[in-house]
């Protein structure tokens, strides 16, 4: 997320997570503040062979050109085309062409259910700082109109389902692809993919389903397992309609976590190194009471919650989500205050939770479209299999990228380790079965970046602003392999602090002298 955007770092979560609930934006593209902050070009620029006007003639049976129109140079944006086009039946997209072209494509992503408007501020933000840097930019809305279809509503109708779990974006960057080629009378020389949340698992669905439509792409959250994630956020949420908890009862639990896991990295520091490590328990960590509105302790309700939480969902033996890791419960600054990442994910005052929210709507809506499921009673072991159909279109969970790693792709993920929405678990356990799958030279083409203390896309106590446009520009186009990845927290406009980020399993080590708020006292190494 970047500088038209540079909002201080708790506004920004705030507004990010807004943007995800809403469908108006996306969830990281807006939240990264520094990207494309380092990215220089020495590439001489290309100049269009022909008119904006002219691409209208373009329309054909794949698809319509409603307008293209010069949009005059303001406000730090260079003049470009803006075509604005259709895809049957309904996909919305993009396609923004600078007058002075790098020869790049980059493409950007979506959050929760899509169907954003294409001029939402957040994304009109991110299209117009790539266009400062030269790029040929394209979006999409994924086949439907979230005003009109909100959440799950549009799976009334299968087309649109199949659009939004993978067809939109491939069908996007095959038409930008031709508008540059008509425009410069040449294609582009690379194609960059970004996206976190759903835009991340649109970013691993285009490697594993269509290995050339991208060189490189940052995958940051992805709901990867999108079928596993609603399962737990039912099992969950019905653990918490039994409790009691509260802002003050998670208050005293990320304060227990903090305690219990803080030190075992070797500094004291507010950031949580890895979170596995952790042997925080629940039922024996925390004080307990039998009074369901005590504050400072907890019932066998809230344990049970709790548990429901951060516990794998099993179904007999098998395991079918690994639930979420300590320290997601943290709290952070925001306007009115320090406020718990579970709000509004887990817990939510006077209406339903946003995973309740989320995963009902997928329940009635999507998971098996014209037959709901009620989420109160789904049973993992029992109904798992009415989940198959729907799985096989959304989850980017095929570790198998031989395609996309041939053809000299990259893919440089990223995942908060405090991320109160998507299980950081997803993340790394992907992660090593792409390793189990690929080898040992996996690092070669992908790499893991964990961020400690960082919630859902960007936001929390952890260092969650950096530039990863140029470490996987370089990666694709010289070759040099992203070694550490420099982030910083910000905080009244200020940087406070900063720190590396290393690629997985590596995580930042105190060299034991300097500031443990500069980066340049860690080094990436071993756990």
């Amino acid at each position: 997320m970047d500088r038209p955007l540079m909002l201080p770092r708790y506004w920004r979560t705030w507004f990010l997570l807004a943007l995800f609930v809403s469908g108006n934006g996306l969830a990281r593209v807006d939240g990264q503040g520094a990207q494309f902050e380092r990215w220089q070009d020495r590439t001489p620029p290309k100049a269009p062979r022909t008119t904006c006007a002219e691409l209208r003639a373009l329309t054909s049976y794949e698809f319509s050109i409603d307008t293209a129109t010069l949009v005059p140079a303001a406000g730090g944006t260079p003049e470009y085309c803006r075509i604005l086009g259709l895809v049957a039946p309904e996909i919305r997209f993009e396609v923004s062409l600078p007058t002075s072209w790098n020869g790049r494509l980059y493409m950007f992503g979506n959050g929760g259910y899509a169907g954003e408007p294409l001029s939402a501020g957040g994304r009109a933000a991110r299209r117009s700082s790539a266009i400062a840097k030269g790029f040929a930019v394209a979006q999409t809305n994924t086949g439907h109109d979230a005003a009109r279809e909100p959440l799950a509503a549009f799976a009334s109708t299968p087309q649109k389902v199949v659009d939004y779990a993978y067809r939109a974006v491939h069908v996007t960057a095959v038409t930008a692809k031709r508008m540059a080629r008509a425009y410069y009378e040449a294609p582009p020389a690379r194609s960059y993919f970004e996206g976190c949340s759903t835009g991340g698992r649109q970013g691993l669905i285009s490697a594993q389903r269509f290995p050339d439509d991208f060189d490189g792409i940052i995958v940051g959250a992805p709901v990867l397992d999108f079928t596993g994630v609603m399962v737990h956020f039912a099992v969950a949420n019905r653990a918490l309609a039994e409790a009691s908890l509260s802002e003050a009862k998670v208050r005293l639990v990320a304060d227990a976590v903090v305690s219990a896991c803080d030190k075992l990295d070797g500094l004291e520091d507010g950031l949580i190194d890895d979170p596995r490590r952790c042997r925080f328990d629940p039922s024996t960590d925390l004080p307990r009471c039998s009074a369901a509105g005590a504050q400072a302790c907890v019932t066998d309700r809230d344990v049970a919650a709790l548990r429901a939480i951060y516990s794998p969902v099993m179904a007999g033996e098998e395991r079918v989500f690994p639930g979420f890791p300590v320290g997601t419960e943290a709290f952070a600054p925001t306007p009115t205050g320090p406020r718990t990442a579970w709000d509004p994910w887990f817990l939510r005052v006077g209406r339903p939770s946003l995973s309740w929210e989320f995963a009902d709507a997928f329940f009635t809506n999507l998971a098996t479209p014209g037959t709901p499921i009620d989420m109160r009673t789904f049973d993992a072991a029992k109904d798992r299999a009415k989940l198959e159909t729907i799985g096989a279109l959304l989850n980017a969970t095929d570790p198998d990228l031989t395609p996309f790693r041939k053809r000299g792709g990259r893919i440089l993920m990223y995942f908060g380790w405090a991320d109160p929405a998507l299980s950081p678990l997803m993340g790394t356990e992907y992660y090593e079965k792409v390793r189990q799958t690929m080898g040992p030279t996996t690092g070669d083409f992908f790499r893991l970046f964990m961020m400690p203390g960082v919630f859902h896309c960007a936001g929390g106590n952890g260092p969650d602003t950096m530039d990863t446009i140029t470490p996987l520009t370089d990666w694709v186009e010289r070759g040099l392999a992203p070694d550490r990845i420099v982030a910083s927290r910000r905080a009244g406009g200020a940087v406070v602090r900063t720190r590396p980020l290393c690629p997985n399993p590596q995580v930042a080590r105190y060299r034991g002298t300097g500031s443990i708020d500069d980066e340049a006292s860690f080094v990436c190494g071993a756990p």
